[in-house]
């Protein structure tokens, strides 16, 4: 799912309208729109502190409405410059690899 369509998703399933959201947010309706619709250019696309202003409106999981607007939150990015080796050896891990690490932890937690 892209960022824009989690977005709208989001919005909808809380019964709030476009121009409720651009309200909130002290933005334009027209901004809102092109966030769900993903007609944003470079320098308009959402910066981290409106995602969190964003994910608070939506009551929303902000982490993974960053990642999806391609923005590593604070405390993953903290941990990968922690590890950078680490997070290299899971960035070359097949499916397979993956699935049995998130076992395991699965298991531990």
């Amino acid at each position: 799912m892209q960022f824009g369509q989690k977005v709208r998703e989001l919005r909808i399933l809380r019964g709030l309208t476009q121009r409720s959201v651009a309200d909130s947010l002290s933005v334009s309706v027209s901004y809102i729109s092109k966030v769900e619709n993903g007609k944003l250019h470079f320098g308009d696309y959402p910066s981290a502190n409106f995602i969190h202003k964003l994910a608070d409106e939506l009551k929303a999981d902000e982490d993974e409405l960053l990642l999806l607007a391609d923005k590593v939150p604070a405390s993953i990015r903290q941990r990968i410059r922690q590890r950078p080796e680490l997070f290299r050896q899971i960035a070359k891990m097949d499916k397979h690899a993956l699935d049995r690490l998130e076992s395991s932890l699965n298991t531990v937690n």
